[in-house]
């Protein structure tokens, strides 16, 4: 069975001159250890269809479901639960807390989780080295360069494990190179992790890097080749 699964689903915005459909009875099966990237032009809604999966926002029909959990059941404390045990998030700026340190940032999910404060660092620490970033764990988002801040946020997103990556334009705030190496990193990670990643990208470099490519179009996807 696919991991993430996705039948009929729906969304709308309310605008001036009634509700602005989004999302077209769009379906979607990803499976287990895929690397899946979405691609197409802004404002599209490729933002709406992760905030959908990973539980940040409400839909208005369909069914959604990741693993075992049912979203379209799920009530808004299950869902915050369910984000904060099975999703990662990176997003294309990175939103660390600029008065914190980049293993505080790091160490946040899990303190919030409930997790002693002990194994958090511990495990922060981890997910640094694991990005690259042991030796820039005492400084903060704006004492690292762009780039770093992205690995910050990566490890972020992935220190509480979860079995899913969901990645909005990751590298669309950063140089051509910074951007590849952070391709790599992501490309890395999802091996190391055995996740399932799904990527909202503009780059088609990274589109290309993953296993199947998808165009969010009229409110529903269709097949790219790579």
């Amino acid at each position: 069975m696919p991991l993430v699964e996705v039948s009929g689903l729906v969304k709308t915005y309310p605008v001036s001159a009634g509700r602005l459909e989004v999302l077209r009875g769009l379906d979607l099966a990803v499976e287990s250890g895929e690397m899946l990237a979405i691609v197409g032009a802004s404002g599209v809604g490729k933002s709406t269809l992760l905030h959908v999966l990973g539980g940040l926002d409400v839909f208005d029909a369909g069914e959604v479901r990741v693993g075992e959990a049912a979203i379209h059941r799920l009530d808004d404390d299950a869902r915050v639960a369910f984000r904060n045990r099975h999703v990662g998030f990176v997003f294309q700026f990175h939103h660390l807390l600029p008065e914190f340190t980049a293993l505080e940032n790091v160490e946040m999910p899990l303190l919030i989780g409930g997790r002693l404060r002990r194994e958090a660092e511990s495990r922060a620490a981890d997910a640094l080295r694991r990005v690259g970033l042991a030796e820039r764990a005492d400084h903060r988002p704006g004492m690292l360069s762009g780039g770093e801040q992205q690995r910050v946020a990566v490890a972020r997103a992935l220190v509480h494990r979860p079995s899913v990556l969901l990645a909005d334009e990751p590298t669309g705030n950063l140089d051509e190179a910074t951007a590849d190496r952070l391709h790599a990193l992501l490309r890395e990670m999802h091996r190391e992790h055995a996740l399932t990643s799904i990527i909202a990208t503009h780059n088609m470099a990274l589109a290309r890097a993953c296993d199947r490519i998808l165009r969010l179009e009229a409110g529903r996807l269709h097949p790219m080749t790579a």
